[in-house]
């Protein structure tokens, strides 16, 4: 799927907590309905099959709890997407990548194979660290194959890993340094390679064990007299890339380093920063919200000359957004909040939600086949849908939305680990949840009553007379 990264290590961060993010967005044309479950260790199959490849896998039989985002139907499998496991693990898939025909021609993709419907299904329930998530899904990757190139990031509340597949049985991954950040949209992104390190000591690199023969053999090195940049070697450089991939990278690294001097359709923009100040998690979502604010591009821009020139990060088919934060200064049974919106995240708001529960609230659980504000997964997306119609009428409104929402999270979860610190009690984690859902839950009713009657006062058959 089409979608957008963004990895903050812990020194970039404004508490020290890593934070690993990701929108899923579904094909132009569709949209994915998602809910957010647990999955309990009783549920997590044995044996997998997967529905779109049907490659079959024998799983360990120790998989732990983890949260999940999956697609809210399972017609195409099970899309698992983003989560958080008992052990403080995490992880995004996918961010699904390009590559070029020379490395597809020396390791073609593998049709029956592993690919984003598997892969936190298959990794999740059994690492103990963001590293050996790295190795996991390495084994996988090559011991089944990938029928598509893919991102996965990995987290724990020390670092963060970035793995990239590289056709069919290929990978490398880099660790995110602890001071920057990590921007990556739809494209191969990591711009260096350290191979000895790959080879030795493996503090910042890891790769499959052929990884540089493959490259020498199949001549993938187009800077030989400098260093390995395998964004050249196994990425792609097309006309699209202009429009669809980098300009979501330029304006997430103008949005955390203005100073940053570049264009929307540099080929050479930097897989990873350091920020000109601390990220909270209100940089994450407005950043992973964007729709080119304040440039020529932004649809929604009165001014704009070129609307619709780009892809946006805050499109129409956001299918949700997921933020894991693992912070380092509470007890690890509370470490974990996962932030999550679902629809277009350009006229959502972010919910913090505690991992570590055994029930997810029915709000964000429940997503019907048929619309229904039973579930904030439909209500946001019938939200955003009349919003943009009206935009620049709902927008005071939606603004304050996205407001009071994290605000009110904030309050619950510093009051919830206070408490939890006097008592230990694991409890108050599923009571903070439900007082958090039930605050979105008359928010996002008050909200869509209020964009109706916009939307409805600006429908074509008004007229202005009155009857009364």
């Amino acid at each position: 799927m089409s979608c957008t990264t963004l990895l903050v290590g812990k020194n970039a961060s404004y508490d020290g907590s890593t934070m690993i993010a990701r929108n899923e967005d579904s094909v132009a044309g569709s949209f994915d309905e998602k809910k957010l479950i647990v999955v309990h260790p009783e549920e997590q199959p044995v044996h997998y099959q997967s529905i779109l490849s049907k490659v079959q896998i024998e799983l360990p039989e120790n998989p732990m709890r983890y949260t999940a985002m999956p697609s809210a139907h399972g017609k195409n499998g099970i899309w698992a997407a983003a989560g958080v496991n008992e052990a403080n693990i995490s992880m995004t898939a996918t961010e699904t990548i390009t590559s070029n025909p020379r490395v597809l021609g020396a390791d073609p993709l593998v049709e029956n194979g592993i690919g984003e419907e598997d892969i936190v299904t298959i990794t999740l329930p059994y690492i103990h660290s963001a590293k050996e998530g790295v190795i996991r899904l390495g084994y996988l990757h090559e011991t089944y194959g990938t029928y598509e190139m893919n991102g996965i990031a990995f987290s724990d509340v020390n670092e963060i890993w970035w793995f990239e597949t590289i056709g069919g049985h290929h990978w490398m991954a880099r660790r995110v340094p602890d001071d920057c950040y990590v921007v990556m949209p739809n494209q191969l992104g990591i711009d260096s390679f350290d191979f000895d390190d790959a080879y030795g000591k493996q503090e910042n690199y890891m790769c499959c064990s052929d990884l540089k023969e493959f490259v020498e053999k199949n001549h993938l090195d187009l800077n030989p007299d400098g260093p390995f940049d395998p964004r050249l070697a196994f990425g792609s450089h097309s006309d699209s890339d202009h429009i669809y991939n980098t300009p979501r990278a330029w304006i997430m690294l103008r949005c955390l380093n203005p100073s940053f001097q570049s264009n929307p359709e540099d080929d050479n923009l930097p897989w990873c920063m350091v920020p000109e100040r601390k990220i909270t998690v209100e940089d994450v979502k407005y950043i992973l919200s964007n729709h080119y604010q304040g440039t020529p591009y932004d649809p929604y821009g009165k001014n704009a000359t070129l609307p619709n020139c780009y892809r946006t990060i805050g499109i129409n088919r956001n299918n949700f957004l997921s933020c894991v934060q693992l912070r380092p200064y509470v007890p690890e049974q509370i470490q974990a909040i996962e932030w999550i919106s679902f629809a277009s995240n350009a006229f959502n708001a972010f919910i913090p939600f505690y991992a570590n529960v055994n029930e997810v609230p029915e709000f964000y659980r429940t997503c019907e086949e048929k619309v229904s504000t039973s579930s904030l997964y439909w209500t946001s997306r019938l939200i955003a849908a009349m919003a943009d119609a009206d935009y620049s009428q709902s927008i005071p409104h939606i603004e304050r939305y996205q407001d009071k929402i994290p605000s009110y999270g904030h309050k619950i979860i510093s009051e919830t680990d206070k408490e939890f610190k006097n008592t230990n009690d694991l409890s108050l984690l599923t009571i903070a949840n439900l007082k958090i859902e039930d605050f979105v839950k008359e928010q996002t009713y008050d909200l869509l009553h209020t964009i109706l009657d916009i939307r409805s006062n600006n429908m074509l058959n008004r007229f202005s007379r009155s009857d009364g």
